[in-house]
Order: C-alpha cells, then structure tokens, then sequence
C-alpha cells in the first residue's frame, strides 16, 4: 500500500483521538466553565452535527483544489481550533472552536477517502479504506485513554494542546506522502459538474449503502457512548474498568477493519452475510448476560471487531456506489458514518429516558441492526455488487 495511505491514517488517527477524548473530560470542563455537565455535553453535539454538515459543505467548496491543499487547510483550521479551545475562558467560544474543528475533521476525512480511493487499484478500495479507519480504530485504543490519563494529570487544556501539537506531524507526514498530481487533482478538469455528483445522491444503490452505513453506525454509538455505566454500575466494576472496556473495543475495531478491509472489495457478501447476523446476537447477549465482568468485557471485544467489520464493509459500498461522484464520493461516506455517529448517542439517550435501564442503549443497537439487516437480506444482490459490476 502507498506511503500516503499511511499518512492520511496519521492525520486521521489525530482528529479521531479529538472527537473522542470530551467523553472523559467533560466533569473537569463543566466545573472550570462554570456550566452544568449536559450543557458541556453540547461540546459532542456541536462536533457531531458539525461533521455531518461539514463533509459536503467542505467536498464541494474545496472540489477543485489539490487535494494535499486542501488537507493542509484542514490540519491547520483544527489546530487552531484547539489552541483557542486550550486558552479560552469562555464556554460559547469554546463551542464555536468545536464546530470549526468539526468542520476541518469532516473536509479532511472527505478529501481523504477520495484521494485514498485514487491511490490503489479500482478493486482494492476496501483495503485503502481499512488502512485509512485504521487511524480512528488505533485513536480509540491509544489516543484517547492517553488523552483521558493527561487530562486528569494535568488539566482538560493540555490534553486540548497536545492535540493542536500532533497536528504537525500528521501535516508534515502529508505533504511529504501526498503530492498534487494524486487524488482529485488527476480528475479536476474531467471531473462531473458539481451538480451531477450530487445528482448521484438520488440513485438507490447509494442511497441504500448510506442508510445501512448510518444505521450500523447508529447502533454502535449508541452502545459504545454509554458503555462506562454498564460497566460500573451494572457489571459493578471499579472505574479504572471503564478504560479497559475502551481499550478492547478499540483493538477489537482496528482487528475488524482491517480484517474486513482484505475481504470487502471481493467478498462483501461473505462479510455481511455472516458478520451481520453475528453483530445482532452479539448485541442481544451483551444485554443479556452484561451483570457479568468477564463476558462483558470479551462481548466488547467481539462487538468492536464485528461492528466496524460489518460498518466498513457498507461504507466501502458507498465508495464504490458513488464512482460517478468521484469528488463528492469521499463525502457521501463521511456523511453516512457521522449521521449514525449522531444519531446512535441521542436514540440511546431516548431509550435511558423511557426508564428501561442501563443496557437500553444496547437493546437501541439491537433494533437499528436488525432493521439494517431486514434491508439487506432484500436488497443483497443490488448491495454487493463487486467492483467489476460496479463499473
């Protein structure tokens, strides 16, 4: 694989480790801010929502640059979002850095997925993909319970400045892997108008492996963002546990994508006709048996591995879907993985507010994969179209 793969997956692993790291630091920044701990909270949502507009607002605005400008762009506007993050005293204005930040994360990740599709061969997409998650999945094991141990250590800031310093690696890294003569740049002066790239997103074939994107996603934010408690409360481990949980979850995604990156260019089938009834059970026995330390924790290993396995695989269809877009394809896929991003965490949050308990979020996973396996049980021929087929 190309060395710019890896590059994009450094910047990647970055701005994942950011979206991240608030879930143990929000306490520290409602007590400095002087806001209750749900109006901090609003520091996930503006970033969530900021990254599901963002992604086509930015693909569009930015089609017809290079694509190594556009990503330097995006590294420095988060960067700087973060260093005014770090020195602000006032919440409003911390608010606004996350949206910005939101907005860089989104047009770097958009940028990124185009350009990493023009890098291998038509048939290999997958694989580019896997490498280029890779750096979200390597964020939720490494970056951010390091991000979480530094903030405690010393401050909710230096874990905001830290962030703005990893920023010049991953830019250095990307104009060194990432030329102007790759990526967009190459399709710039035959590239469809912009109007027919979004006039793909009327096709059903995108459609669909939007919406199953958006909905395994959606499951797997709403159980993961709620994870601490059951663990605490419900498997009545002590605190430090709920990193552990993390850490799994996150080997177990990277062990998924990179896994289902090798199988969903060829097989994509294969991976979704065997990992996504696998991802159902998994979740109905996570709720089932989550009063029990040792099963819950081996369930999230497995649950990472099958959910982004199972996830990639459908955003892969999406790239390749979107062919005809080929500079709004990047962003079709990044808009598919935040709205279940988005979504995922506030139907769980419904579901604790009905009263049902801890592992509602979990059952809420249960019902969105379920749903998304209904669909594609009568919609597989049209899904799993190879590349091939495709062109």
């Amino acid at each position: 694989m190309p060395f710019a793969l890896y590059m994009l997956a450094l910047a990647v692993f970055v701005m994942g480790t950011s979206e991240f790291m608030l879930a143990g630091l929000l306490p520290a920044i409602a007590t400095e801010l002087d806001v209750s701990v749900g109006t901090a909270g609003l520091l996930t949502s503006a970033f969530a929502v900021g990254l599901v507009v963002g992604a086509p607002v930015m693909a569009a605005f930015a089609r017809r640059w290079p694509p190594r400008l556009t990503l330097i762009v995006c590294l420095l506007v988060f960067a700087g979002s973060h260093v005014i993050g770090a020195m602000t005293p006032v919440f409003s204005l911390l608010l606004i850095t996350r949206v910005l930040s939101a907005l860089a994360n989104a047009g770097l990740l958009a940028v990124a997925l185009s350009t990493a599709t023009t890098l291998v061969p038509a048939n290999q997409k997958g694989r580019a993909l896997s490498i280029l998650l890779s750096g979200t999945t390597i964020a939720t094991v490494v970056g951010v319970p390091a991000g979480a141990l530094l903030g405690t250590a010393l401050g909710w800031r230096t874990t905001f400045w830290a962030i703005a310093i990893l920023c010049i690696p991953a830019a250095v890294g990307v104009i060194r892997g990432v030329t102007n003569n790759v990526g967009r740049s190459e399709t710039s002066a035959t590239s469809p108008r912009l109007r027919v790239e979004l006039s793909q997103l009327a096709t059903p074939r995108l459609i669909l492996a939007m919406v199953l994107g958006a909905l395994i996603n959606g499951g797997t934010f709403a159980a993961f963002t709620f994870l601490a408690p059951i663990v605490t409360e419900t498997a009545g481990l002590a605190e430090a546990w709920v990193s552990v949980a993390l850490v799994m979850f996150g080997i177990g995604s990277f062990l998924g994508v990179t896994i289902a990156g090798r199988l969903s260019d060829q097989r994509p089938g294969l991976v979704l006709a065997v990992g996504g009834p696998l991802l159902l059970t998994g979740w109905i026995v996570l709720a089932v048996v989550a009063s029990h330390p040792v099963a819950l924790i081996v369930l999230v290993l497995v649950q990472g591995f099958l959910s982004f396995g199972v996830g990639s695989t459908l955003i892969t269809r999406v790239l390749y879907a979107a062919s005809g877009a080929p500079t709004m394809g990047g962003s079709y896929a990044t808009a598919a993985l935040n709205i279940g991003a988005a979504a995922g965490p506030v139907l769980g949050a419904l579901g604790l507010a009905t009263g049902l308990g801890l592992l509602a979020p979990v059952w809420v996973a249960s019902v969105l994969t379920a749903i998304a396996l209904v669909i594609m049980l009568l919609t597989r021929r049209a899904l799993t179209k190879t590349a091939a087929e495709a062109n």
